[in-house]
């Protein structure tokens, strides 16, 4: 089987004699100019397809004798009747890449997850509300774009794919893409090297729905910010929703300019928390419905355990009840999941960490206090000095290291400071654990008095 480019030089070697024979002195002009320039890219049993790259030479190749001349030299190669199509080479090249994004959209948004299976909390249902409402109607400047951040393993993916599936389903004609940011990136940087990144742009803007998960890993990318702010603006100018997820709120993405954060922020932003008792109790029933078990083959007492001591975020909760549901398969000969099943299933990971179990956020609070010599509601209060304010950091990031609480939590122990302030702090602790070597022996000596 002959490559496309090698029955395609064959036929202009034919088109050239034939001009040869026709024009005598003048064919080379002519054949230069617009035959040499042209490209084979598909080949059916009737049809070949040539590309050629401006107006002129797509009107020129188009008038029949010359396409006569094509069809005639495709003959004599190929030795069958084949019909040449002349097209723009711009026009096809999009074409393509809109076939081609066609086909990739139906692969993005993840089936399961739904607004019918998802379980709304306290801890959630701002965000829950917020999802639905844009899903229901989309492009609409109050809530776009929809901005959701908080830990991982909450379920913001979960809520992003839900607002996918749901406008799948009562909006078929729009054009819907979920993307993890590290795909966008890596995209960029393939479309970018493969000289496609105009082609990828007008993918994107082709959009009807965007939805970017994990929008803070876009820090410190400059090619890639800067076409996300092109596209972003491009989507939004034109009416289209634009659903991005984070870990922080945008005024706590670093290395992101101003433009792009004030963009992130001018719609909707909604935080997600830890799951309560009551939430992460009904989470585990949802998840054992969803396994086909019978409701009674697991003690209540079972499922307030884990809601008590794996609730810290949805994916331990589900990682408990599959560690639960192995153990009771392959080691235990109780029909029924009991209290005490559990505790042997679990008795390794209490074993190992029963420190960090009995731990409050007090003994930390007590522990820094005792090692700065701070008044302890000194340290728990509003003041802001730099004297407080370091051991304050400290006892925070130690806080999030060691106890399964939120950012959220923190900052109602430390004087009622929202959820942002937090992240920044144990950040900067934890960056400057690993550069100054102060803090690393403040951090250390103080780790040493709470776990032993």
């Amino acid at each position: 089987m002959y490559s496309y480019s090698f029955i395609w030089n064959k036929v202009k070697e034919v088109i050239r004699s034939t001009l040869d024979s026709n024009m005598g002195e003048g064919n080379d002009v002519v054949y230069m100019e617009f035959y040499n320039d042209t490209e084979l890219v598909e080949l059916t049993e009737n049809e070949a397809t040539v590309l050629v790259k401006y107006q002129v030479h797509y009107h020129v190749l188009n008038d029949n004798e010359n396409l006569h001349i094509i069809n005639n030299a495709l003959k004599q190669v190929l030795n069958k009747d084949i019909r040449c199509r002349i097209v723009l080479e711009d026009t096809y090249r999009k074409l393509s890449v809109d076939n081609a994004f066609s086909k990739q959209l139906d692969d993005n948004v993840m089936p399961q997850f739904l607004f019918e299976n998802f379980v709304v909390g306290p801890s959630n249902k701002e965000s829950y509300m917020a999802s639905l409402a844009v899903a229901m109607n989309p492009g609409r400047k109050t809530y776009n774009p929809l901005f959701i951040y908080g830990d991982s393993g909450l379920g913001k993916t979960h809520l992003l794919c839900a607002i996918g599936n749901y406008i799948k389903n009562k909006f078929p004609e729009r054009k819907i893409l979920y993307i993890s940011c590290m795909d966008y990136v890596n995209n960029v940087g393939k479309a970018i090297k493969n000289k496609t990144i105009e082609d990828y742009k007008n993918q994107l803007n082709s959009l009807d729905i965007l939805i970017v998960d994990d929008i803070q890993l876009l820090a410190g990318k400059e090619k890639s910010k800067e076409i996300f702010f092109n596209v972003f603006n491009e989507l939004y100018d034109n009416g289209k929703q634009i659903i991005l997820a984070s870990d922080r709120p945008p005024v706590m993405i670093k290395d992101v300019e101003a433009r792009l954060v004030s963009r992130f922020s001018q719609g909707l932003s909604v935080s997600v928390t830890t799951p309560e008792f009551e939430t992460a109790y009904r989470i585990l029933e949802m998840k054992i419905k969803s396994l086909g078990m019978e409701p009674n083959s697991i003690d209540p007492e079972v499922i307030s355990f884990m809601a008590t001591n794996f609730s810290s975020d949805v994916r331990k909760l589900e990682g408990s009840l599959n560690r639960l549901l192995f153990y009771s398969i392959n080691f235990s000969d109780n029909s029924a999941i009991t209290l005490d099943v559990a505790m042997e299933a679990f008795k390794n990971d209490l074993i190992n960490v029963p420190n960090k179990n009995e731990l409050k956020i007090k003994d930390i609070v007590n522990a820094v206090v005792e090692y700065y010599g701070l008044d302890k509601n000194l340290l728990v209060g509003k003041a802001r000095t730099q004297k407080v304010a370091t051991p304050r950091h400290i006892a925070m990031y130690l806080c999030r290291k060691h106890l399964d609480v939120s950012y959220l939590k923190i900052g109602e122990e430390f004087g009622g400071r929202d959820h942002s302030t937090v992240l920044s702090a144990c950040e900067k602790i934890e960056k400057m654990v690993k550069t100054n070597e102060e803090y690393k022996r403040a951090v250390r000596d103080i780790e040493s008095t709470l776990i032993k």
